[in-house]
């Protein structure tokens, strides 16, 4: 089995990252999201990457299996987004989503970040099993930090604290 690469995000990555994140979103989940709703995929080094944040893609053969991001909200915070596995390569038999969660929270780490947040769907089960069994608690939405990026398809959050 080839291995799964974990690499912080380059611009020849973005038309990959795009296509993967709108086909889970729109074709997989039926989310009513366009491109044009996340203006942020087409500024990936200026949004994310910046202060204590970052965006990091899953590579296998060459292709963008798999995205996860930190977005820096201040205050030694960050909010984790775009957590994404092609359908193939999730489960346990790639452990791709560990692989991308590691690596996030290693970084976040290193950064002396405090705490995690997330917002998610109610469509995505296996994702708040997965957030669960690696440590994030369900939190009410009053509880996120006042800088948090509400998405508007999102209503269950969590949160990690290290």
């Amino acid at each position: 089995m080839d291995k799964i690469s974990i690499e912080e995000y380059r611009a020849d990555y973005q038309q990959e990252v795009v296509e993967l994140i709108l086909q889970i979103q729109q074709q997989e989940y039926g989310i009513q999201i366009t491109k044009e709703d996340q203006p942020d995929l087409f500024e990936i080094e200026s949004f994310y990457q910046k202060g204590n944040g970052n965006f990091f893609v899953a590579i296998r053969n060459n292709e963008v299996i798999g995205t996860i991001s930190l977005l820096d909200i201040e205050n030694d915070q960050v909010a984790l987004r775009k957590m994404f596995v092609k359908k193939e390569y999730r489960g346990t038999l790639y452990k791709t989503a560990s692989f991308l969660l590691t690596r996030a929270m290693d970084y976040a780490s290193e950064k002396g970040i405090n705490q995690i947040y997330l917002g998610t769907t109610p469509e995505f089960l296996a994702a708040h099993r997965f957030y669960e069994k690696n440590g994030f608690i369900q939190i009410y939405q009053e509880k996120l930090p006042s800088k948090f990026p509400l998405v508007k398809v999102d209503r269950l959050f969590y949160q990690y604290t290290f």
